[in-house]
């Protein structure tokens, strides 16, 4: 019955409810939905206000923002002394990093650095979610650009005080009135004219300003009167995963409720561990870590998604059946979105009759990259040409990857990561090609030409030459044969003809025969008789026009 209803399915699968209806009313039963009686799932939402126990001030989350290359980086150096964008591939950003800088007045400030090139959206989406205060970053040199308004946009959907930085103020060439003018066309009005957002001129690399910067940040915060409970279950944010050559997993995180320590059962998304160590953003060890600051945590068996929310749960027994339960539904829905995708895309293929796919399998350092990447190539959209993303994860590229490339036919694209020698030996004998990459806009650029490759070359039709039909033989051997003057240009043997009676098209297709007297020739040029025999077609006339028709093939691109 399931097989008639079109839902290709094992007797190991869940259905879903109405299929379950439609299968039982085949039978002539009734179905009716019970009430699940499983514990209820931990409380994940990060909805602070809900949390019983005594409030404590906290140090506030700050997420710096901006257009690529308008200082974020520089101005987070400054504050940690220390060469964050020196380590980037192109001096660019490409994951999160959250720092917590210590003040002179004893407070502490978490800073989060987010990428600010427009793959990154889905990163800095994220980023603008866990966090108190937004900094735009704009370069006094430049005016605002798209990633700028983004920004802009990211902390008024997430309802967050922004601060406005104008970076590069000491240069010549700089106009901060420029920029405010630019922000007041945006809606965006800074305190000097008027408004109530702050902004402040700095420096990121002389420091000019960057006190200021941080005296608003404070008073901001005050404002908020931000609070968390330390006494209840840890809970957080992940900002960042990766996979640790001598370490495993390693998830960075932003703890947002509660104290967490060295040896709490801990879940994230579909992975269940103890916290088997805590480092800070230097390596150093901690044994607990409170709210509002960033951690490595170490102990979760799986990379967990960047995004995901993490808790501590009362045992370790309860961590696991929980992640056992969601490792089941991720299972079904994976499986259901394969056969989903595969039977839609059949039809789909068979509507089109020309649709091609490039498959990928992407390999990355950390799961926000990976994301990146993904949610980037899903964009790359064209009606004949897609991309589709058949697996992606985090870690080098190992056997099993080169596997699935070769049974799905799909490229391998590795991100900041190593290929193992064993699945590198395997892809040559599998013929499946691997691409590494540092930066995320090259994999943009150049699966784009890759996808240019698979598009059907355009085609254009040419008349290289035409000839005028002055008399008509007939031979019992080849039917009627036409004989011809050439007006202009060439006919060709090998070229496709076409014939006009009084501007009309009666026929195109091939000649069977080119000849000049008794003679088969290639070509015959300008101002020359031949004789001409069209294949399958007899019906023809004197006056009628035969042209010569060349067709050209040129790329396109996306």
């Amino acid at each position: 019955v399931c097989l008639q209803l079109g839902v290709m399915t094992t007797i190991n699968q869940r259905l879903d409810m109405d299929t379950m209806q439609t299968v039982a009313d085949e039978f002539g039963y009734t179905v009716t939905a019970v009430v699940d009686e499983e514990e209820p799932e931990i409380d994940e939402s990060s909805d602070d206000e809900e949390i019983d126990g005594e409030r404590v001030p906290r140090c506030p989350i700050v997420t710096v923002m901006g257009h690529v290359d308008h200082g974020k980086t520089s101005l987070l150096d400054y504050l940690r002394k220390a060469k964050v964008a020196e380590g980037e591939s192109g001096g660019i950003t490409q994951h999160i990093g959250a720092y917590s800088v210590p003040l002179e007045s004893g407070k502490k400030i978490t800073f989060l650095d987010t990428p600010g090139h427009a793959a990154f959206t889905a990163m800095r989406a994220r980023g603008s979610r866990v966090t108190d205060l937004v900094i735009v970053i704009i370069a006094a040199d430049d005016s605002i650009m798209p990633q700028t308004i983004e920004a802009i946009d990211h902390s008024k959907a997430a309802k967050v005080p922004m601060v406005i930085a104008i970076n590069k103020s000491d240069l010549p060439t700089s106009d901060p009135e420029k920029i405010k003018r630019e922000l007041a066309e945006r809606d965006v009005l800074v305190e000097d004219w008027g408004g109530k957002v702050p902004c402040v001129q700095i420096s990121a690399l002389s420091g000019d300003g960057i006190d200021d910067l941080l005296e608003i940040l404070i008073l901001e915060s005050e404002m908020l009167e931000l609070t968390a409970v330390e006494e209840c279950s840890a809970k957080g944010s992940i900002i960042e995963a990766k996979l640790d050559k001598g370490r495993g997993p390693v998830a960075t995180v932003l703890i947002q409720q509660g104290i967490l320590r060295v040896g709490d059962p801990i879940i994230s998304g579909v992975y269940n561990g103890r916290v088997r160590a805590l480092l800070d953003e230097y390596g150093n060890k901690l044994k607990e870590a409170g709210p509002s600051i960033p951690v490595q945590v170490l102990g979760l068996p799986g990379v967990p998604q960047a995004g995901d929310i993490f808790s501590v749960t009362k045992s370790e027994r309860e961590a696991k059946d929980l992640s056992q339960r969601r490792q089941l539904m991720k299972r079904e829905q994976d499986q259901r979105k394969l056969r989903s995708v595969t039977l839609s895309d059949l039809q789909y293929k068979i509507q089109q009759g020309k649709m091609q796919e490039l498959r990928v399998v992407v390999k990355g350092d950390v799961d926000g990259s990976v994301e990146a990447i993904a949610q980037e190539l899903g964009g790359i959209v064209h009606e004949e040409v897609r991309v589709s993303v058949i697996h992606s994860s985090v870690g080098a590229i190992s056997e099993s990857d080169v596997l699935l490339a070769a049974a799905s036919e799909a490229i391998l694209i590795g991100f900041h990561v190593q290929t193992e020698p064993s699945a590198r030996e395997l892809s040559q004998s599998e013929g499946v090609e691997i691409r590494n990459y540092k930066i995320i806009y090259e994999v943009v650029e150049e699966i784009r030409a890759a996808l240019a490759g698979l598009l059907a070359p355009s085609t254009e039709e040419n008349v290289v030459g035409t000839a005028e039909v002055r008399q008509t033989f007939s031979s019992s051997r080849t039917g009627n044969i036409a004989g011809c003057m050439v007006n202009n240009g060439q006919i060709i043997r090998s070229n496709n003809v076409r014939v006009l009676r009084d501007g009309e098209k009666v026929f195109s297709g091939n000649l069977s025969s080119l000849r000049r007297f008794k003679d088969d020739v290639r070509e015959v040029n300008e101002g020359f008789e031949c004789g001409i025999g069209l294949e399958g077609f007899n019906d023809i006339k004197e006056g009628d026009v035969i042209e010569s028709i060349e067709i050209v093939e040129t790329l396109r691109t996306l």
